[in-house]
């Protein structure tokens, strides 16, 4: 196993897997709540953190398997933001038998319809490359870091984007790898019992999935009033207190 992780606690496993643009930072105080009677394991995917760079495509819910069959882990309470719940999204409808819970926060979905004004937001972003300072700038001023922008944590969200960024730099040409029918087309597949949240200051895409998986599928969705999409930081009590209620069930 290639990918840099941490285990903490013991008990049932519960695996963290952070958003686009972040590390295992991601969950620097969301992990330690859930360590309290849990075995939590945090990873930094490829290309993040103090994982290697990709070399050739990439195949993250493949990844994900990896670690899990490396560490032994079986049976796991499955948690992803954004980008890491599109991944756990994914790996819940391939390989179901894995997961007992899954907890999606303000997840990203394969084969979604995303808006215009979405990607031109995300271009807007890369088109400011190679000035870092802008990239991040403009990434920043989007209503759904509003929140984060006004909180302690602002520095740790500019800093993971910065590492993130720098490493880009470094990476070769490759193609990220998703399962076939794409999730957006076999949601209603989903049988992972499956908690969705999502805070009320996010971009209009993001409402959007929450409402694509209202109508197709069985997953609760819980808003957390005040948050936007960097919840993990501004929020981890919130998070915990639904997360541990759906766990215990």
């Amino acid at each position: 196993m290639d990918l840099y992780y941490e285990v903490h606690g013991n008990g049932h496993p519960v695996v963290l897997i952070h958003s686009g643009g972040a590390d295992l930072r991601d969950w620097t105080f969301v992990a330690p709540l859930l360590a309290r009677h849990h075995m939590v394991v945090t990873f930094d995917g490829r290309g993040a953190g103090k994982s290697p760079d990709p070399v050739g495509d990439v195949n993250c819910v493949e990844d994900l398997k990896d670690l899990l069959d490396h560490l032994n882990i079986h049976k796991v309470t499955l948690i992803g933001h954004s980008m890491g719940g599109q991944i756990a999204t994914d790996f819940s409808l391939e390989y179901p038998e894995y997961v007992s819970e899954l907890v999606l926060i303000a997840p990203a979905l394969s084969g979604f319809n995303y808006s215009s004004e979405f990607v031109e937001y995300m271009n807007k972003i890369n088109a400011a490359a190679p000035d870092i300072d802008k990239m991040i700038e403009i990434s920043q001023s989007a209503p759904l870091y509003r929140a984060v922008q006004a909180s302690p944590h602002k520095d740790l969200t500019e800093q993971m984007l910065r590492h993130h960024i720098k490493r880009t730099w470094n990476w070769p040409a490759f193609e990220m790898i998703w399962p076939k029918p794409l999730a957006a087309e076999r949601l209603g597949e989903l049988t992972v019992k499956t908690l969705f949240i999502i805070g009320t200051e996010e971009l209009p895409d993001n409402l959007r999935v929450a409402d694509y998986f209202r109508k197709h599928s069985d997953a609760r969705i819980v808003e957390i009033h005040g948050s936007d999409h960097m919840v993990t930081l501004t929020h981890p009590e919130d998070l915990y207190r639904h997360i541990i209620d759906f766990m215990e069930e």
